[in-house]
């Protein structure tokens, strides 16, 4: 998603709109606009609705109704997404917000159950919201005079289409509603981390069918879909992967350690510095003055001083002050974390530093995301969830 903003809200959940939500809206509206006069002499000929097709079709009156058809949709959109959260909530999972954005609408979980029947009953509440919504739209059609075409245009359409988005919810394309209740079936008997990666499977392989199918169809918002689900199935599983490795692995087991790093002092000349970085393909070094860490030096740093006044600068005038460190003890996903919210590919670790801590410190490695790549390569691999070499034997 894009930049979101807050516009509200309910039980105490951020209610977030994403720009795409904005460049959607109108396509939506329109889309339903467009195809309001079939859809309503489908809804008589259905659902006995009786609508006046000509009360809704005169000048601009199908955008009017297109637009409150597909706010209405998407309240209901929200309203799934509550049912999501606040059985999260029950479980003691907080929520971070709910954001409406080009695809529908996401639930932001602090923290994924793994226990299988919290996690079916969170992912089930969803479609069953939308079942309820679409049976009290239906309710308000049947209550609403013929004499109010629009009115019982939009609850029709409604009651349809949210009975439609419980169903298709229920796909068991992971991450998709179905696909994460597939998960949970699964992982009654096995590992979760195994029963992510077979959920994630299958949910690629409908992905893969939509995107067909939307290609074919020529649906570009089923495309985008079927994009969404194949990309998220393949990061969600990814990342349950890299916990389950990690378990109990602390930054200390998989850094690598002071003695074997590559430095630099603060007086060292930037041309110094560019040259070792040729030798050594190094693009980053950590900065010691005494001993001390005080700051990181990149190439980066490096390119902005120009060729012929490099023997003039030192590396302290082009380092890095405001550094990303970790302890030592903190566990590997916290900092992977770190690593993705400060926008960095390598955090300093600094002893006696909290894991989120920063500043200047006794400097007792580094963790680079290729550490973290290598050592899930060998834990799966060789089969181990945890090192060996502290005391804790290999699985």
């Amino acid at each position: 998603m894009w930049k979101s903003f807050r516009v509200g809200s309910l039980f105490g959940i951020p209610i977030k709109l994403d720009v795409t939500f904005l460049l959607i809206l109108p396509i939506f509206a329109y889309l339903i606009a467009a195809q309001i006069g079939e859809a309503a002499e489908i809804f008589n000929e259905v659902m006995g609705a009786g609508i006046d097709v000509a009360a809704l079709t005169g000048g601009y009156s199908p955008f009017l109704w297109g637009l409150l058809a597909a706010i209405g949709l998407f309240v209901g959109v929200v309203l799934h997404e509550l049912g999501h959260s606040l059985t999260a909530q029950r479980y003691g999972y907080p929520i971070d917000s709910i954001t409406l954005w080009l695809l529908g609408g996401i639930a932001a979980l602090s923290e994924m159950p793994e226990n299988w029947r919290q996690e079916f009953a969170i992912a089930i509440a969803g479609p069953i919201v939308s079942v309820l919504v679409g049976i009290g739209s239906y309710g308000l059609f049947l209550l609403t005079p013929e004499g109010l075409a629009g009115a019982r245009f939009i609850f029709a359409y409604l009651a349809i289409l949210n009975i439609a988005l419980a169903v298709f919810n229920m796909l068991p394309a992971f991450p998709m509603d179905g696909g994460r209740i597939l998960r949970a079936l699964l992982a009654r008997n096995q590992p979760y981390a195994k029963a992510t990666s077979q959920a994630a499977t299958v949910g690629k392989g409908f992905a893969v069918l939509m995107g067909l199918f939307g290609l074919f169809a020529w649906n570009p918002i089923l495309i985008a879909v079927a994009l969404f689900v194949y990309i998220a199935a393949s990061g969600e599983s990814q990342q349950v992967t890299m916990k389950a490795a990690f378990q109990d692995v602390t930054v200390r087991d998989i850094m690598t350690p002071a003695d074997r790093l590559q430095t630099v002092t603060t007086d060292t000349t930037v041309e110094e510095l560019v040259q070792r970085m040729f030798r050594e393909r190094h693009t980053a070094y950590p900065v010691l003055d005494d001993g001390f860490l005080v700051g990181i030096v990149t190439l980066d740093g490096a390119r902005g001083v120009r060729p012929v006044e490099r023997d003039a600068y030192a590396v302290e005038e082009v380092m890095r002050t405001d550094l990303a460190t970790v302890g030592p003890e903190t566990d590997v996903m916290s900092a992977i974390e770190k690593m993705r919210s400060e926008g960095v590919d390598r955090l300093l670790v600094i002893e006696r530093a909290d894991d989120w801590g920063a500043g200047n410190g006794d400097l007792v490695g580094i963790i680079s995301r290729s550490d973290v790549m290598t050592a899930l390569d060998v834990v799966q691999q060789s089969g181990a969830v945890s090192p060996v070499g502290r005391g804790r034997p290999a699985d």
